[in-house]
């Protein structure tokens, strides 16, 4: 089980660190290629959501590395779950059926949450 946690954490702590760091730096022009529903947000709330990716990227992987608050990657986990549905909804909203990829990512976040329990 430790190892599937840390397969599962990992690769969603390496997408998210990814596409959180480029919602932090990069302008609207630079993003609205790959995240089309940058044009319906408000910058600082699509900043603020990349934040939060970062975070939980971190979160993912820090605590139970560290072994100092090893729930807080349930925590992560969790909030990547409500990330997801929220992005879904967005996607579904705007029109767009291209959701595949959210719920891989809903269902990986799923995952990570019931292996992080194994240490709680």
């Amino acid at each position: 089980m430790n190892l599937a946690y840390w397969t599962v954490a990992a690769l969603l702590a390496l997408f998210y660190l990814y596409g959180g760091g480029l919602k932090v730096v990069r302008s609207r022009e630079q993003l609205r290629p790959m995240m089309a529903w940058v044009d319906s947000m408000p910058m600082p709330a699509v900043r603020a959501v990349g934040l939060l990716e970062l975070l939980g990227a971190i979160g993912l992987l820090l605590p139970p590395l560290t072994g100092i608050a090893p729930r807080l990657a349930l925590a992560a986990a969790v909030g990547f779950v409500v990330l997801q549905i929220g992005a879904t909804w967005v996607h579904l909203h705007l029109g767009d059926r291209k959701i595949a990829l959210n719920l891989t990512l809903l269902l990986g976040a799923a995952v990570t949450g019931w292996l992080a329990t194994t240490w709680l």
